[in-house]
């Protein structure tokens, strides 16, 4: 069996994974090679579906023998820049989604192709919280291994830095586990530099914590009020305590049944976010928020397993996309540019959505035994997307555009890997010394450049 694209000879991988592999004109291979990004058009020489670690291994050693490269995916959430798969196999990993809660170790151990939303709910059942993302349908492995910002960030710090091993298939097709104690050069690599630069990674161990409530949930203002809202949580997110960590969001929201009542057809100002905190100490911190009068105003004690639904994120597969960037501050003049280019009055696209993160406390602090990724260099994390089919995809891309181009100012130019859904130099997503690092660590462990990954290390 051959395929048109690589007229290799690709019978060997036929049966070496229990989900399937599908072939260019196989009956199935559109369906397999669909990501969550619905928009993205990916075509790989095959597709994989192994269920187990024992499958990933065979697959390497075959598309290894056919001359082909590997490139791992779990959820396919930022596949968009993959690039051209014509010569690789896409191992997809979402069969593999097995959850393992140690509540005594407060541990957990998640198969790469788990989502969120399976670790955060069993987690929940022994009073334990993990530091999960804003969407609960988002993959743990390649969150956690690019980062990974959530709601207890400027607490705990990244999610990377909470991993405690990492089980993955080498070039050779042996399966290893590093940790602190065993090649820890490789386990600090993988925490931050993605998992896919240096192998399949078939799971991960990672720490559970104490949180059983949080003070979490959102505050709504009209998009007409973006330019005081925004100032004030501006100013307010430098010095708030590390407690807090909350997001910023212009929304705008179509006029379908599928979207709730009070945000159907509008325009809006959102933030979100949580608290770890008794409820005085979470209301002091928001009450300079709170003077400004939502409209709408949700933030009380929750549990801590329903915060992975906070942002409202969708949970179903579409055909989005965008841009974002790093930013050093947000001072009065970068307010106004941030609401000139997604306000009210700036002609944006329906579905544009212009979000900043609040980074800051531990985000920005190294913590004891990191990986790669010790902390985020910046005061605040941008965001834009929209839809990307046909001609809204064009308008969505030049809509993001207008606000990077609007905050550029504001930022050195670095990237924050997880949130970037085009390709990018990957160099700027770390220190200058800790990237001749990573370049000799994938040398080394992946010395043919088997392995494709969204933001890939060179070989040399």
């Amino acid at each position: 069996m051959t395929t048109e694209s690589t007229g290799r000879d690709l019978s060997s991988l036929r049966g070496l994974a229990g989900g399937g592999v599908h072939l260019p004109g196989d009956e199935d291979y559109d369906r397999a090679r669909t990501t969550w990004a619905l928009a993205l058009d990916l075509r790989p020489a095959a597709v994989a579906f192994p269920v187990d670690a024992r499958e990933v291994a065979a697959v390497v050693r075959a598309a290894a023998a056919a001359g082909l490269r590997v490139a791992p995916l779990g959820t396919g959430h930022n596949a968009h820049p993959l690039g051209d798969l014509s010569d690789s196999v896409l191992v997809r990993l979402s069969g593999m989604a097995g959850v393992t809660i140690d509540p005594d170790a407060r541990r957990a151990r998640v198969e790469a192709g788990a989502l969120w939303a399976a670790v955060v709910e069993a987690a929940a059942a022994h009073g334990l919280a993990a530091l999960h993302g804003s969407s609960p349908d988002t993959g743990v492995v390649g969150y956690s291994l690019g980062g990974g910002i959530g709601w207890y960030a400027r607490s705990l710090g990244l999610a990377t830095n909470s991993v405690t091993a990492v089980e993955l298939v080498t070039a050779d097709g042996s399966l290893v586990r590093v940790d602190a104690e065993h090649d820890p050069e490789l386990f600090w690599a993988v925490r931050g530099g993605g998992g896919a630069n240096f192998g399949v990674v078939t799971a991960i161990e990672f720490t559970l914590y104490p949180i059983g409530t949080a003070y979490a949930g959102m505050l709504v203002w009209d998009l007409r009020d973006a330019h005081r809202v925004l100032r004030r949580w501006a100013e307010w997110a430098v010095d708030a305590p590390d407690a807090v960590t909350t997001s910023y969001r212009h929304l705008q929201y179509p006029p379908i049944p599928e979207i709730p009542e009070p945000f159907r057809g509008r325009q809006l100002v959102i933030i979100d976010g949580a608290v770890l905190g008794d409820d005085a100490e979470a209301e002091r911190i928001l009450a300079p928020l709170r003077e400004l009068g939502p409209e709408l105003d949700t933030f009380a004690r929750v549990p801590a397993g329903s915060l992975v639904r906070l942002h409202m994120d969708p949970e179903q597969p579409t055909p989005g996309g965008g841009r974002s960037a790093l930013l050093d501050e947000l001072p009065p003049d970068a307010v106004d540019r941030l609401v000139e280019a997604a306000g009210a009055d700036s002609g944006s696209s329906l579905f544009l959505m212009a979000e900043l993160r609040q980074l800051g406390g531990a985000l920005g602090r190294p913590q004891p035994g990191a990986g790669v990724t010790a902390r985020i260099d910046g005061g605040f994390q941008l965001i834009c997307g929209g839809m990307m089919v046909g001609e809204m995809a064009k308008q969505t891309i030049a809509d993001c555009e207008r606000v990077l181009d609007a905050m550029a100012p504001y930022s050195r130019g670095r990237q924050y890997l997880n949130f970037q859904e085009e390709p990018v130099d990957p160099s700027t997503g770390f220190a200058a010394s800790d990237w001749e690092t990573l370049v000799r660590i994938r040398r080394a462990v992946d010395p043919g450049g088997l392995f494709q990954a969204n933001h890939e290390i060179p070989i040399g």
